[in-house]
């Protein structure tokens, strides 16, 4: 069941902009895998609660605060990599989409602009779309540009000019929402954590909030919760409220 308030399903976005860890792909496990192997690697534990804490950043960020937690700042730039061929190697091995996301994408496919906004580096995005089989349905894929000297420089914005700063920065929404054609409060982000919520919410999209809603006013940055993509009042409003087929897939 839909909760907090109808008011986001009073009328329909001009396009739609997803995250896609923990919206789309189930890929948090993966991160938080990653981020114990980093840490274990060179003798360190995660902190108490750090999975939260690092929830939704950039996985330069992430390295940053794994660093500061552990109170070993000399190995940042080793806890960053790590961390990354870890995510890399897991991914690759089990990708697997959110409950209802594929559905709930394949349904708005075809009918307005999709676009995917995500800290996450542009191979890791493009690989576990294209393995679950949804990255045809995605016009474009914008991704942080030029945030740390130690990213791997495959971060960029599709089709886009100029740095992108990750999440919570608004950039990778404004900069979607711009290549869908439409102005920010015209699209709809759809979101899973508290970091991405704000980015999309400062970007002036309006935004759909995905799985447990977390504790705090954090929260109401979102339009609305739903417990999934799935959610039957979420997938009858697409039905209902949304053209048929007027657009063309974006490609694989």
């Amino acid at each position: 069941m839909i909760t907090r308030t109808q008011s986001l399903l009073d009328r329909f976005p001009e396009a739609v902009v997803f995250d896609c860890d923990g919206t789309l792909m189930d890929t948090e496990r993966h991160w938080q895998d990653a981020r114990t192997r980093a840490l274990g690697a060179f003798g360190l534990t995660p902190p108490p609660g750090f999975a939260e804490r690092a929830k939704g950043l950039h996985y330069a960020d992430c390295g940053r605060l794994m660093a500061e937690e552990t109170q070993k700042p000399e190995l940042t730039a080793d806890l960053t990599r790590a961390l990354l061929e870890y995510f890399l190697a897991l991914v690759a091995d089990d990708p697997v989409t959110m409950p209802g996301a594929a559905e709930f994408v394949r349904l708005l496919s075809g009918r307005l602009p999709l676009a995917v906004a995500s800290n996450c580096p542009l191979e890791v995005v493009e690989e576990s779309l294209g393995r679950a089989g949804l990255r045809r349905h995605f016009e474009h894929i914008v991704v942080p540009s030029g945030t740390s000297p130690d990213a791997d420089g495959s971060g960029a914005a599709d089709d886009g000019p100029g740095t992108v700063r990750p999440k919570p920065w608004p950039d990778v929404y404004a900069t979607a929402a711009r290549l869908c054609g439409v102005p920010p409060r015209a699209a709809l982000a759809v979101e899973d954590s508290l970091t991405g919520i704000e980015s999309a919410s400062r970007a002036g999209l309006q935004v759909l909030g995905v799985g447990p809603r977390p504790a705090g006013d954090d929260a109401d940055r979102a339009d609305l919760w739903v417990p999934t993509l799935g959610a039957p009042d979420l997938l009858a409003w697409v039905r209902d409220h949304v053209p048929g087929q007027v657009r063309a897939h974006g490609r694989d």
